[in-house]
């Protein structure tokens, strides 16, 4: 059929299949309590570095995750020295734009000046508008604070993410790592300035790291907050390819000195790799991998609008997209539960931000 061929033709046609439901099942969920829907898995474009040789390798993994059904698209303006930026906006280069949901960030350092950081009305306002800017597009979907600010008032942080979405540059915004009383005191100004209001949590979320259960995910399903969780596999742990009492991988984030092994210290002890290890039955049970179990464990939270992901292959991708519409049996979250005691981290006050800021 003509039609068939010329759909199978180029790489966004695959894409377009996603959309008219054609094979691929990935599935959206409402963010928080908005219309707008947002693909279960978001593909996080976090680069260490920068360079051509990882811009490629960037560029492959977004046009493969759209290939596979994801709409959605995660960066920051700190990320590798805002260069992950121009990087995914090259990638998304030609797609339509009305067709992904597209989020950044700020607060963290993106210059060496005293205003080149957190949450100033001066510093966001010229962060969004050079995000904008690397990102070749007009708006973004999603704006997000991406730590609390001590240093600013936080009635100052709320009327420019206001503003930006008064002018059109922003549809949403939200905040990362954020504590309970920190969500309540800014919805508290929204409420009383008649400021548009929060609707996205990005918090650090998988089956080791549950800091976000006690506290912040009851106040947000009650304030129509949606959680965008990432590290759902644990740094990589939760794929089981570290082994207690053997040296990490070459080449894994453990090994990495330029950031990643630092992130991923608290989980490599021999008794959460023990742990670990005890949920390779579990996946195997459910026909899924422990990344993929990872993934669909996170996914069963109701309060989760979507996982995001990262890859540096596109092969990565379409194994995790696996994970997406995935049921998980009471047995099995209780098996999950039984395997991981006495190495779970469910502390709420571990959710911090920089005091002075970054």
């Amino acid at each position: 059929m003509l039609w068939k061929f010329s759909v199978f033709a180029t790489h966004h046609a695959l894409y377009l299949l996603g959309w008219l439901g054609y094979g691929l099942n990935m599935e959206h969920r409402r963010l928080g309590s908005t219309g707008m829907y947002i693909s279960e898995l978001t593909f996080g474009n976090w680069i260490t570095h920068g360079s051509q040789v990882e811009s490629d390798a960037a560029i492959k993994c977004v046009r493969a995750a759209l290939d596979l059904g994801i709409t959605t698209y995660d960066t920051a303006d700190v990320y590798a020295g805002t260069r992950a930026e121009s990087v995914l906006g090259k990638a998304l280069k030609g797609v339509k734009r009305e067709s992904y949901e597209l989020f950044t960030k700020v607060y963290w350092p993106t210059g060496t000046g005293k205003n080149d950081r957190g949450l100033s009305r001066k510093h966001i306002m010229e962060s969004c508008n050079a995000s904008l800017k690397r990102l070749k597009t007009d708006y973004v979907d999603l704006y997000q604070a991406h730590r609390f600010d001590y240093e600013t008032p936080l009635e100052e942080t709320l009327r420019a993410f206001n503003d930006l979405i008064r002018s059109g540059k922003v549809h949403y915004i939200g905040f990362s790592e954020w504590n309970a009383e920190q969500i309540a005191a800014a919805l508290a100004i929204q409420d009383a300035n008649g400021y548009d209001r929060f609707i996205s949590s990005q918090p650090q979320y998988s089956m080791l790291w549950r800091v976000i259960e006690s506290q912040v995910v009851p106040l947000c399903e009650k304030e129509g907050i949606g959680q965008i969780v990432w590290s759902p596999i644990g740094q990589g742990v939760l794929t089981g390819k570290y082994l207690p009492g053997k040296k990490a991988p070459a080449g894994s984030r453990a090994t990495d000195k330029k950031g990643g092994a630092d992130m991923i210290s608290k989980f490599m002890n021999d008794q959460v790799l023990t742990a670990v290890q005890k949920l390779l039955p579990i996946a195997e049970k459910v026909d899924l991998t422990p990344a993929q179990l990872a993934i669909a464990w996170v996914l069963q939270n109701p309060n989760v609008s979507s996982a995001i992901i990262g890859a540096t292959k596109p092969a990565q991708i379409k194994e995790n997209v696996k994970a997406s519409g995935v049921k998980l049996e009471k047995g099995i979250i209780d098996a999950i539960d039984l395997a991981l005691v006495g190495v779970v981290e469910r502390d709420p006050s571990k959710t911090i931000s920089p005091k002075p800021r970054a």
